[in-house]
């Protein structure tokens, strides 16, 4: 079998379509010697080819515009051009960004429906047509993967997808999340960011979906009883100015008088997270909406007590390992956050809970079902 796929995050692994299409291209090459790969990503102008490529997996750059209208041409024309170029027998696009046409069976993994559901990303006509243009593409692909249950309720509910045309695989956390510490690396990493002894840590997004304002309300409990003791730790990319999609944090963090217990210490290198996250006493995620919510998992599979909501596909991820709460009531985050730190038995009891629940999710497992997948599609 000859798989097409696109590349286009595979340079961003930040991003969770980035640290999908790499996770899954790895242990597929790795777990079936007869399937050829080609990796086909849109080529800028003296873009050298990609990195961190298994040996023996192809790669095909297209010559391709920047901006949005070179993102679309490449999607909708260079990407299934390439495909019907190479003869593939199945092209594979690892996020919601499919052909309306293609030369061959075509998989799509709809990670979730964020810019079609959350009403900031839809607001304008140019995302309005693109999510109607991405829709019609997914309803005639062969077959749809989603990482949760959570998620293909909402491609049945809004896209008019039969659940038989479905597959729900969930996504995992790298081996490099553990809660094994190496002295000398966590160290340095620690003095990097600056970080402190014992510290409570948000890490993701920023925009509204993720509820960030929420965790900073119930922070002004948390202070006034643990503040000195363990700030918050706000890590990711920080917004550089307020926008319809990410609120005035820095005034909202003035106006509770809550900057002596926050420290922002901005975008984590990936090499960093594992210690990032290991070395905090709780990992809190008050997201109202995620397809999966990764960060979720890779706190767990580090040993860290987690407090997260229970919107969408969260409660499946956390499952009875950790908090999982209405993402509106500030004063039970808070509770939460305050028993994780002071209550030892209850943290140790999360952590070990935490790391069972994190090794029943693995990128093997993820390959060998989206393989299932992949040999259905090609088989009908």
């Amino acid at each position: 079998m000859h798989l097409a796929f696109n590349a286009y995050f595979w340079e961003q692994p930040h991003t969770g379509s980035g640290q999908y299409s790499r996770q899954l291209i790895y242990h597929l090459h790795r777990m079936v010697s007869d399937l050829t790969i080609t990796l086909v990503y849109p080529q800028r102008p003296g873009q050298p080819p990609l990195t961190a490529v298994p040996p023996g997996v192809r790669q095909v750059g297209i010559p391709t515009r920047a901006g949005h209208l070179g993102k679309l041409l490449f999607e909708q024309v260079g990407f299934p051009r390439a495909g019907r170029q190479l003869g593939a027998d199945l092209l594979h696009v690892p996020y919601w960004g499919p052909p309306l046409r293609s030369p061959a069976p075509l998989v799509v993994t709809v990670h979730d429906l964020a810019t079609l559901l959350i009403r900031q990303y839809r607001s304008g006509l140019r995302p309005r047509l693109y999510n109607a243009l991405v829709a019609a593409s997914a309803r005639g692909a062969s077959a749809i993967i989603t990482d949760s249950q959570a998620s293909r309720m909402d491609i049945e509910r809004h896209l008019q997808v039969s659940p038989e045309k479905i597959s729900v695989i969930y996504l995992a956390a790298d081996g490099v999340f553990r809660p094994a510490q190496n002295s000398l690396v966590d160290m340095a990493v620690l003095r990097k960011y600056d970080l402190p002894h014992s510290y409570v840590l948000y890490l993701g997004g920023y925009d509204l979906h993720k509820n960030v304002h929420t965790l900073l309300l119930a922070y002004t409990y948390v202070a006034q009883a643990l503040g000195e003791d363990y700030p918050l730790v706000l890590a990711g990319k920080r917004p550089s100015k307020p926008s319809p999609h990410y609120p005035d944090y820095n005034d909202y963090i003035a106006s509770m008088g809550l900057e002596p217990y926050v420290r922002w210490i901005g975008f984590v290198d990936e090499e960093d997270k594992p210690v990032v996250y290991r070395n905090a006493s709780c990992f809190t995620f008050p997201s109202r909406y995620e397809g999966f919510g990764l960060p979720v998992l890779e706190a767990m599979a580090c040993g860290v007590p987690v407090v997260a909501s229970n919107s969408s596909s969260l409660p499946e991820i956390v499952g009875d390992a950790g908090f999982a709460l209405d993402p509106d009531d500030d004063r039970q985050l808070a509770g939460s956050i305050i028993a994780t730190l002071v209550q030892d038995e209850l943290a140790a009891e999360m952590r070990q809970k935490g790391l069972t629940q994190a090794a029943r999710f693995s990128w093997e497992k993820t390959a060998a079902e989206t393989l299932l997948v992949y040999d259905q599609v090609v088989n009908k």
